[in-house]
């Protein structure tokens, strides 16, 4: 290339340009600065234009390391010349300069640094139409091996900074897309140089980077989530800075498109920073924009209540729990304000589309609610359980149309292990099924029907539910409903049950719970006196259904104080199958005798003159055990009684009772019509057994 393809340069300025040596190359700086000078002087642009195309070109792009160093400080010079001019020439200087930034060469790099430093200083606000090109060269700079590089390029980053601080020309919205797309970059010191570059654009009144949090919300959660510790501290300043912006003035924050980010975030189990950060920006958010949070409930639910379930020693655990339970809490408040129809709290800029909707978008809330009745913490399902209880309670018409979707899950928590879980379960159960609340009865008693028909169900098909949890079951819906409403609901069932050997089991249960459970006192008394309609006829439906267990019969009459009957029963009880379960519940009848709730049957024993079917009744049952400590302890009540009341005649053994126009003649034929369906029930049952048996098992078709 001839000298004059570099004119205006001279050819030793050339030269110079060229040297390895740093001294030389600088001297040809100082010569194109002079030369600059004189241009621009006259104001000639084509000359000044001229050297910017040399420098950019043919020594930027050379092959030559040691040139392309020469054209970068060639470049600085120029601009240093130019001072206040430097704006009409930023892109010829820039971009060259930029291009260099990624050169394989390091020195080269670091120079392309320098260079570009002194441009920016020199230019100021006229550099910042090239900003996104500036800051994307920066931000791969950052993360550049070697150390002098990076010293130089965080003297720029500074610079820059001061810069777009002082400037009210900064475009902020121009710069979003860029910071958007660099933000999810996954290199450290990138992340720190996204984190500083956030934290100056926020911290000037004049930027509003509030108004665009929502592009760049989940990249910073992304951000906390790194592994390096002096990045983590960075970004959960910059987020906590956001947030006491967000409190100090939430008229400008668009709530609706950031809450599904956080929810996203809230449920990072590995990461409890990112968690916490999350479930405490959805607490503010919750109680700052008030109802406008009702439509993302669902998505909230599923942040919060997992964290309920957290029972450790750890801090940060233990904050998050507290903080999930924040939430829940200002939620359930927002529903009262719901039902109270208390709208005008709402924020009217929380959406930027206007329409602010208050609505709880309730279908997707009870699918997460149903979806969380089988997480394996206590602490959740109960919360879950309240929160059904309370919409229903709030919002008794929108929820029933749920009813048919939650009832099957209500129905598979009273399995579970946790009586706290069960028994809020049935407090959800009974304020749904409960006849005598207001909205439809009719309704209502169809959803009473139906789960006292499934509950049975369940217990016929889970024994072990019925052995070891059914009385805790029943004895709750017996304090939260009426009892007497469960023991005929349940009775009237149970009379057209055709698996007969389930309903004496169930009659047994319902009969010791009965004759044992404090919370039936006012029931058992009522059974007593049967001169009052409805106590007789709240035994006569008992009694129906009580003959499916002769054990059970003879208990309630003896409860009753049928005594005369008793003796009846009793007396069948020679053509009953007598087995070792038989003897086992007469067994346990001897040891209710004993117990608190017949005290006053024991003491009906000193009366004078004492009935005597009650004598008669006791001794039949003395019978009808072999001597075992049953037999034991009832001859030994028996023998307290005084001897002289023993020989009395009738006429003196009839103390005068209430009246009462039971045909016990009548209840004892439906027992003995009800015993033979149970003889014929165990036949059947007992050829089929054994039908099965040889299928089974028999293999040899000449027998």
């Amino acid at each position: 290339m001839s000298d004059k393809d570099y004119a205006p340069l001279s050819a030793a300025c050339v030269r110079a340009l060229n040297d390895k040596l740093y001294e030389k190359r600088k001297a040809a700086a100082l010569e194109i600065e002079k030369m600059v000078k004189e241009f621009a002087a006259v104001n000639n642009t084509g000359q000044i234009k001229r050297i910017l195309k040399v420098l950019g070109q043919d020594f930027a792009l050379s092959q030559n390391p040691h040139a392309r160093k020469g054209g970068l400080i060639g470049l600085a010079a120029i601009a240093i010349a130019l001072g206040k001019d430097t704006g009409s020439y930023t892109d010829e200087l820039i971009k060259p300069i930029i291009g260099c930034l990624s050169d394989q060469d390091l020195r080269v790099r670091y120079y392309a640094c320098e260079s570009l430093y002194n441009v920016v200083k020199v230019a100021r606000g006229s550099v910042l139409p090239n900003f996104p090109t500036i800051f994307n060269a920066l931000s791969k700079i950052a993360t550049d091996s070697d150390q002098n590089i990076k010293n130089a390029s965080e003297l720029l980053d500074r610079l820059l900074k001061d810069i777009v601080a002082e400037s009210s020309k900064f475009d902020l919205e121009g710069f979003i897309p860029l910071l958007r797309e660099r933000i999810y970059t996954k290199n450290a010191f990138s992340r720190q140089f996204i984190i500083s570059w956030i934290s100056v654009i926020h911290s000037e009144p004049t930027l509003d980077l509030i108004s665009y949090l929502p592009e760049i919300l989940d990249g910073l959660f992304r951000i906390l989530e790194d592994t390096n510790s002096e990045v983590k501290k960075m970004c959960e300043t910059a987020l906590g800075e956001f947030l006491r912006s967000i409190k100090a003035d939430p008229s400008r924050v668009n709530f609706g498109a950031m809450i599904n980010i956080l929810i996203n975030h809230a449920q990072e189990k590995n990461d409890e920073l990112v968690q916490f950060t999350a479930i405490t920006w959805i607490k503010e958010f919750v109680q700052l924009s008030g109802p406008a949070m009702l439509p993302y409930m669902s998505g909230i639910f599923t942040a919060i209540l997992p964290c309920l379930a957290f029972e450790t020693d750890a801090r940060r655990m233990t904050d998050i729990k507290e903080t999930a339970t924040a939430v829940n809490f200002t939620l359930m408040k927002l529903i009262a304000l719901q039902d109270k129809e208390v709208h005008e709290q709402v924020r009217t800029n929380d959406f930027s589309s206007g329409e602010i909707p208050q609505e709880i978008d309730l279908e997707s809330v009870v699918d997460v609610l149903i979806q969380y009745l089988m997480h394996n913490s206590i602490q959740t399902k109960v919360a879950v359980l309240k929160w059904i209880y309370d919409l229903y309670m709030k919002l008794p018409n929108k929820m029933v149309t749920y009813i048919d979707i939650l009832f099957p899950a209500l129905q598979r928590t009273l399995s579970d292990e946790a009586d706290q879980v069960v028994q809020q379960c049935l407090v959800v159960i009974a304020e749904v099924i409960s006849p005598h609340k207001n909205n439809d009865p009719k309704e209502k008693t169809k959803f009473y029907n139906k789960f006292i028909v499934s509950l049975l169900y369940l217990f016929n098909s889970d024994k072990r539910l019925l052995n070891e949890r059914g009385s805790f079951i029943i004895r709750q819906l017996c304090v939260l409903l009426s009892a007497e409403d469960i023991y005929t609901t349940v009775a009237e069932i149970l009379l057209n049950e055709t698996n007969l050997k389930f309903a004496s089991l169930m009659v047994d249960h319902l009969n010791m719970i009965l004759l044992t459970s404090s919370e039936l006192f006012e029931l058992r008394n009522r059974l007593k006196d049967l001169s009052v309609q409805q106590n007789k006829q709240l035994f006569l439906c008992l009694y129906r259904t009580w003959c499916h267990n002769p054990v059970a019969t003879v208990a309630l009459c003896l409860l009753t104080q049928s005594y005369s009957h008793v003796c009846d029963l009793i007396k069948l009880f020679a053509s009953i199958e007598v087995t070792v379960d038989f003897l086992m519940e007469i067994d346990k009848l001897i040891q209710l005798i004993e117990s608190p709730i017949f005290a006053y049957l024991r003491l009906e024993l000193l009366e004078v003159p004492c009935d005597k079917y009650l004598v008669r009744a006791l001794y039949g049952l003395l019978m009808l055990l072999p001597q075992t400590e049953a037999f034991t302890i009832l001859k030994n009540r028996l023998s307290c009684i005084p001897s002289l009341q023993l020989q009395l005649d009738e006429k003196s053994n009839s103390r005068t009772k209430p009246k009462t126009t039971i045909d016990f003649q009548a209840l004892l034929q439906n027992f003995i019509k009800v015993q033979e369906n149970h003889k014929e029930y165990k036949k059947v049952n007992r050829t089929k057994d054994i039908l099965t048996f040889i299928d089974k098992d028999g293999t040899n078709d000449d027998t």
